[in-house]
């Protein structure tokens, strides 16, 4: 196993060096100038020189690069052009709060795609499995702009059972969390499914069958534990997804968390802060993924054996 997530780790270092060169090479791509959202258009030269050296926007694009990346080993992300100040300071102010979200809204997808895939799957063409299917097919139609708003209207406004928006404690998280995660629920509960049908018809759950243990026993000890790889699979991506697909419920919610600081970034021309979240988020995929890659070789040890040769 060490072997395995040495290795694993090494493949990282390139990957993270991937990662951060693209999320510097959006900042030249992204139109408009901050001196000018900063100084306003008719700023003497002078000012906006002096500026313009500050943040090291009159150096080349190789220098910019350069410096960046001695900034980042250093932990230094830059300051923010806009609230002038610490970019990283900022990040570490909103990132427990999406964390938050993203958690609580895998943990609403994993309570109802668990056992409505597994339903599906041991009751298959039945009325059950076509509920599980429809039910599926629905969460992954309705998008996050329209569910948000409807559960919103109909929870908080004419019930008047949970918060509108903000983080103010438990309840408020329930609204967003639902929003985010119906995706989520829909399509694990579709690979759920698949997953457990494949693996059913094995020699091994045939021949636990045999043996006279019940039908609960042969799917859950059985079955279930070696249909949960491409599970794995897709519940590690998809949790780096709904750190980078909270930007839309967020703002609905008025979540305090990176993707609504993104999106203040995006309209206030400021590159620093929107680099250093766009960086934030794409680490925490890539670590997400690292992570789902060492889950694997303790799910099964054919992948940790294969790591070491």
């Amino acid at each position: 196993m060490r072997s395995f997530a040495a290795k694993r780790l090494l493949l990282l270092i390139p990957t993270i060096l991937g990662v951060v060169t693209l999320v510097f090479l959006l900042r030249p791509l992204i139109p408009g100038d901050p001196i000018d959202y900063m100084l306003g258009e008719n700023a003497l030269a002078a000012d906006r020189a002096a500026l313009r050296a500050q943040y090291g926007l009159d150096r080349s694009i190789p220098e910019q690069y350069l410096l960046f990346l001695g900034n980042l080993v250093k932990g230094d992300l830059g300051r923010s052009i806009h609230a002038r100040r610490p970019v990283f300071d900022m990040i570490l102010e909103r990132y427990p709060a999406t964390l938050l979200l993203a958690a609580a809204a895998m943990i609403v997808a994993l309570l109802v795609a668990l056992p409505a895939g597994l339903a599906a799957a041991v009751k298959k063409d039945t009325w059950i499995d076509n509920l599980s299917m429809f039910g599926a097919l629905l969460g992954i139609s309705l998008p996050n702009f329209w569910l948000g708003p409807l559960l919103i209207l109909l929870f908080s406004i004419q019930l008047g059972w949970l918060p509108v928006s903000g983080l103010d404690g438990p309840l408020s998280l329930i609204l967003p969390a639902v929003t985010l995660g119906t995706a989520m629920a829909a399509i694990l509960t579709r690979m759920t499914r698949s997953s457990l049908l494949e693996v059913i018809r094995e020699d091994y759950v045939t021949t636990a069958r045999a043996k006279g243990l019940s039908e609960r026993r042969v799917i859950l000890k059985h079955a279930f534990k070696n249909a949960v790889i491409p599970i794995l699979t897709l519940v590690g991506l998809q949790f780096g997804g709904l750190l980078a697909g909270s930007i839309i419920t967020e703002t609905i919610f008025s979540w305090p968390g990176l993707g609504s600081l993104m999106i203040t970034a995006i309209y206030s021309r400021d590159f620093p802060l929107l680099q250093g979240a766009v960086m934030t988020i794409s680490l925490s995929y890539v670590l997400i993924n690292l992570l789902t890659d060492l889950l694997y070789g303790l799910a099964d040890p054919r992948i940790r054996l294969g790591g070491r040769r």
